[in-house]
């Protein structure tokens, strides 16, 4: 099942907007439960921890990234997405994505498949913090995600791996 294609074919994502580099889609405190597939560019989820930032996801061409805490609960969330480079993006607003999942029960299921997904991938991330050695963060993420080394820059990804750009470096090297 091509959960994105389905998505897409049903024809949610009507609006575009082109974001230009290092701009934001969201900010901290706002509202903001649009879904957005990314036609193309890439973008960073953050947060930000006193003062340091601390990446936890990232979206580039053909995903669909969301705020998720903001998108279920309607409520403002503490989390930033900002474009690495000019990305172009078509949105689905909450509204039009629930009639589409509540319209039958293979959406509803293609809905709960999502959830599924989005949770395996939320223990796949808390395994990466949880692990000591920067060189199994390396591993785990490379193997999970190739493309992430292709499409993110270094300094980036080295922040998600809580690890420093050099150590990142050698290990890519390695």
């Amino acid at each position: 099942m091509n959960i994105i294609q389905t998505l897409l074919d049903a024809d949610l994502f009507q609006v575009k907007k082109t974001i230009r580099r290092y701009r934001f889609l969201k900010v901290k405190d706002e509202t903001d439960t649009d879904i957005y597939f990314i036609e193309n560019g890439s973008v960073r989820i953050f947060i930000m921890d006193d003062e340091e930032e601390r990446i936890i996801r990232f979206g580039y061409t053909g995903n669909i990234i969301v705020s998720l805490d903001s998108f279920l609960s309607g409520k403002p969330s503490d989390f930033y997405i900002q474009a690495l480079k000019k990305t172009e993006v078509r949105i689905a607003s909450k509204k039009k994505f629930y009639e589409f999942i509540h319209s039958g029960d293979e959406n509803l299921k293609l809905w709960n498949f999502i959830l599924e997904d989005l949770v395996l991938q939320q223990l796949e991330r808390e395994k990466d913090l949880l692990i000591g050695s920067p060189k199994k963060r390396f591993e785990r993420v490379l193997s999970r995600s190739p493309q992430l080394f292709q499409e993110i820059p270094n300094k980036y990804i080295a922040n998600y791996l809580r690890m420093s750009p050099e150590t990142l470096s050698r290990l890519k090297k390695s």
